[in-house]
């Protein structure tokens, strides 16, 4: 699987605009077999809670609430190259292209 950290370098959606890209790749999810959205899921998760985590902890440390915010911040850049990796399989070619 190779990842994609835009909609813009995904092949077959290079040449359309965003809005476009964006369906284009909201259909794509749809087509995505149980343990692909599992992996999703499961990779969400792996930086949702320790967020959580973070957050609890600031009732003893202050600094976890830096942290807390850095890893929500750095969510889209973990998730989404996965995300668009998974995707961009589901994404025909000849489909899009001229609309």
């Amino acid at each position: 699987m190779k990842l994609y950290f835009s909609t813009k370098s995904i092949p077959q959606l290079q040449h359309l605009p965003l809005t476009k890209r964006l369906e284009a790749v909201q259909v794509a999810q749809k087509k995505l077999v149980g343990p692909e959205k599992l992996l999703l899921n499961i990779l969400k998760l792996l930086v949702v809670i320790p967020v959580f985590v973070l957050i609890l902890q600031t009732a003893t440390n202050w600094v976890a609430i830096i942290w807390a915010l850095l890893v929500t911040l750095l969510y889209p850049l973990l998730i989404k190259p996965f995300h668009y990796g998974l995707v961009a399989k589901y994404i025909p070619s000849h489909k899009f292209q001229g609309e």
